[in-house]
């Protein structure tokens, strides 16, 4: 279910990049809605400017024109410190890679983002402990990324967005890495959180059979918007 509530307004988007003397249009007035509590699927086909978007979103880059609004404030007005913390309290990320610490176990991996924020011991233990037991993992908080399997390592990643309760959580491609099984446990489990949290997800995907997971899907074509699909969600 999703509410009418517009949590982010992107507005005549627009991201080039320059190589040597080419300029590369990997935007073009990209101009969208994210509604609250939505679980959409960002599509195309390789080079259609899915990344690069869902990375202007998240604050991970900087577009060349347009604004993000976050409930009726641009966010791309904030300084870069203050951008840094903003993706700490508000956004959380899970990438194709799960960029895990190697030397840290799960429990230290997840809790990283609340010490950043300067949380209590106590309390980002506790928390990292939750988000973990959330995702599956409660018998696996000591393990390192070695001791653990890929769909394992990814959900770390997965519970170490959502220890400050992100208001939004983007996803690029994040079952590229995994087999089917393990696939299909990953977008379980954003579903799980979309309908139970009513977490708001953008996920960046290659894979059709995502689609009936979602609540809507957004395509884009030479970094335009094509069009809008809606698609009920039938698991």
């Amino acid at each position: 279910m999703t509410g009418d509530e517009k949590l982010i307004e992107i507005k005549n988007l627009s991201r080039i990049y320059s190589m040597g003397e080419v300029k590369v249009k990997a935007l073009n007035n990209v101009t969208l809605d994210i509604k609250r509590g939505e679980f959409a699927a960002i599509m195309g086909m390789s080079g259609s400017g899915k990344s690069t978007l869902l990375h202007q979103l998240g604050l991970l880059d900087t577009p060349t024109s347009g604004e993000i609004i976050f409930r009726g404030k641009n966010i791309l007005g904030l300084s870069e410190s203050r951008k840094a913390r903003f993706r700490l309290e508000k956004f959380g990320y899970v990438f194709q890679e799960y960029a895990l610490l190697p030397e840290l176990t799960a429990l230290e991996n997840v809790y990283l983002p609340a010490m950043a924020l300067g949380r209590k011991k106590e309390d980002y233990i506790k928390a990292g402990t939750q988000v973990l037991e959330q995702v599956g993992l409660g018998t696996r908080l000591y393990h390192r990324p070695r001791e653990m399997s890929g769909g394992e390592q990814q959900r770390v990643a997965i519970a170490r967005a959502l220890i400050n309760k992100p208001d939004i959580l983007f996803a690029d491609e994040p079952t590229a890495n995994l087999d089917s099984s393990s696939s299909k446990q990953i977008i379980g489990l954003f579903q799980k959180l979309n309908k139970e949290m009513q977490l708001t997800i953008q996920m960046v995907t290659h894979e059709p059979d995502d689609m009936k997971y979602v609540s809507r899907v957004v395509w884009l074509n030479d970094g335009e918007l094509s069009i809008e699909k809606y698609e009920k969600l039938i698991i």
